[in-house]
């Protein structure tokens, strides 16, 4: 299999910075079009480039499409982890700011939500960062919810809460983005719902750490 190389007269900062704007241009083309129609030459054409200048930088469409991935999620757990820098020490506040964030970051990015969870291909070789970020966005939500456990705060697993209350907050923003939720409710009304369902009545007051 062949795979190119960049030219050797470029510098890491400058083929990390092609990978990036061709990662901005695609995450638009393979929302919109779907894996299988976007092309090498299609997202040239959106960099202005000629076809064959991705290859000096990546090895294909399914090396791009993991960068593209691995960016969304990158954006993704860098907004859960603004949000919280700007949460308080309230845990029950600091888990409710993360359900909340997810919404909002779902609505005013779409395309890149769509390229973290909704077109399904296999992970592709040498694209480190895409398991790596992935697992952040993950990471953030379990270590907040096990902190509220921990004080108290919440009651259950927290591994079990984390994954019900992300499975729950993205079955809502993907019937909203498909246009599915017309029966009466908003997409942050039911959110809401599904917070307090999952999450419950906390059983006492948080202990403040000394």
């Amino acid at each position: 299999m062949f795979y190119p190389v960049p030219r050797l007269s470029l510098s890491q900062d400058e083929i990390d910075a092609f990978r990036r704007r061709a990662a901005d241009a695609a995450i638009g083309l393979f929302a919109r079009d779907g894996y299988a129609a976007v092309t090498m030459r299609s997202v040239a054409d959106a960099l202005g480039v000629s076809p064959m200048t991705p290859y000096r930088y990546l090895a294909g469409k399914e090396a791009l499409f993991g960068l593209v991935r691995a960016e969304a999620f990158r954006r993704f757990a860098d907004r859960l982890e603004a949000a919280l820098a700007k949460a308080g020490r309230d845990p029950t506040t600091r888990v409710d700011r993360l359900a909340r964030t997810y919404v909002d970051f779902a609505l005013e990015q779409p395309d890149a939500y769509r390229i973290m969870f909704e077109l399904s291909q296999p992970d592709p070789i040498g694209v480190d960062e895409l398991a790596t970020e992935s697992r952040r966005a993950f990471r953030i939500l379990h270590r907040t919810v096990t902190e509220a456990v921990e004080a108290d705060a919440l009651d259950g697993d927290p591994l079990t809460l984390a994954h019900l209350l992300w499975a729950s907050t993205h079955g809502l923003v993907s019937l909203h983005l498909a246009g599915k939720l017309m029966m009466g409710r908003s997409l942050q009304q039911l959110a809401a719902a599904a917070r307090a369902r999952v999450l419950g009545t906390p059983r006492r007051a948080p202990r403040r750490k000394r």
